[in-house]
C-alpha cells in the first residue's frame, strides 16, 4: 500500500541530492587542506540543512556537553538519526565498516571523518586506538553502543568494548562521556504509534533506497534529542558499569518520550 506523496518525495530526494553534490566539493576540499574549524562545522549546517529539507524538526532538551572532546553514546534508531545527530553535535560519528563499502553514503561518512569499526571482538584493540586519536585531538565522536539500530521502542543491549575509549584521559582528566536519547515523536502533531514508527526506525532486513523513499513521501516528524548530564569513568569501578549506566539512562528517557512523557529535560537554550 502506498503511503505518503510520491510527489514530495520527489523533490525532497531531488533537493537532497542536489545540495549535496554541490557541497562535497566544498567540504573536500577543506578536508585536504586541514582546516579543522570549516571542516567541522558546514557539516553541522549541512544536516541542519537535510533536516529541514526531509522534513525533520528536531526538538533538543537539556545541556549539550561544551567540553573538548566529549564521547556522545546515543540509542539508535535510523539511518536519519545522523542527519538529526549531525545538526546538533559538532563531531564525527563511529559507524560499523560496512559504511565504507556502501555507495555514495560512504563518501558522506569519510568527509565528516566517520571512525569505522570492525565489530570482530579480534579488531576492538585496533578501533579502539584509531578513536582514541581522535579524542586525544580534540574531537567530539557520537557512539551508538548498540551496534545496530532498533526499532525505536526500547534499547537493545550495549557493547562496553566500544566504550574502550573512555579509559583515555586528556590533559589529566579523564574523557566526558554524555548519554543521549533520541526518540521520533509526532508526524504532523499526532504522536507516532507502533503503526508509524518503522516509517521512520530502519532496523533488521529493510531496504535501504525504499525506505527513504517512503519516508520522504510523508509530512514533518518531530525528533526529541535528550542530552543527560554528563559523566566520565573515574565515576565507575569499570567500563562496564560506564556502559550499564549509560544503557540505564538512555532506556529510561526512552521509556518516558514514548509513554508521552516529554518534560523530563527542560528545552535547551540553543535548540536547534
Amino acid at each position: 500500500m502506498l503511503i505518503g506523496s510520491p510527489a514530495r518525495a520527489f523533490l525532497r530526494i531531488v533537493v537532497y541530492a542536489a545540495m549535496t553534490l554541490l557541497l562535497i566539493p566544498v567540504q573536500t576540499l577543506f578536508v585536504a587542506l586541514r582546516l579543522r574549524g570549516p571542516s567541522r562545522w558546514l557539516p553541522v549546517y549541512y544536516h541542519r540543512a537535510v533536516c529541514w529539507v526531509l522534513g525533520l524538526k528536531v526538538e533538543v532538551r537539556g545541556a549539550m556537553s561544551q567540553e573538548r572532546p566529549t564521547l556522545f553514546v546515543s540509542n539508535h534508531v535510523s539511518y536519519l538519526d545522523i542527519e538529526v545527530f549531525g545538526s546538533v553535535i559538532p563531531g564525527s560519528f563511529v559507524a560499523k565498516a560496512e559504511v565504507a563499502t556502501w555507495p555514495f553514503f560512504s563518501i558522506l561518512a569519510k568527509l565528516q571523518r566517520t571512525v569505522f569499526v570492525d565489530r570482530r571482538i579480534a579488531s576492538t584493540r585496533g578501533n579502539a586506538e584509531e578513536m582514541q586519536q581522535r579524542l586525544a585531538a580534540g574531537d567530539n565522536l557520537i557512539l551508538f553502543p548498540e551496534g545496530t539500530s532498533g526499532d525505536g521502542t526500547r534499547v537493545l543491549g550495549f557493547r562496553s568494548s566500544l566504550l574502550a575509549v573512555a579509559q583515555l584521559s586528556k590533559d589529566g582528566k579523564p574523557i566526558t562521556v554524555q548519554p543521549v536519547s533520541i526518540t521520533y515523536m509526532r508526524l504532523d502533531g499526532i504522536p507516532l504509534g507502533r503503526h508509524w514508527r518503522p516509517f521512520y526506525a530502519w532496523y533488521g532486513d529493510m531496504s535501504l533506497a525504499p525506505h527513504l523513499w517512503q519516508m520522504a513521501g510523508l509530512g514533518e516528524v518531530s525528533v526529541m534529542v535528550n542530552f543527560h548530564d554528563t559523566t566520565d569513568l573515574s565515576k565507575f569501578p569499570d567500563r562496564k558499569k560506564l556502559t550499564e549506566y549509560c544503557q540505564k539512562v538512555i532506556s529510561e528517557a526512552l521509556a518516558d518520550s514514548n509513554a508521552g512523557r516529554f518534560e523530563k529535560l527542560p528545552p535547551a537554550k540553543n535548540a536547534a
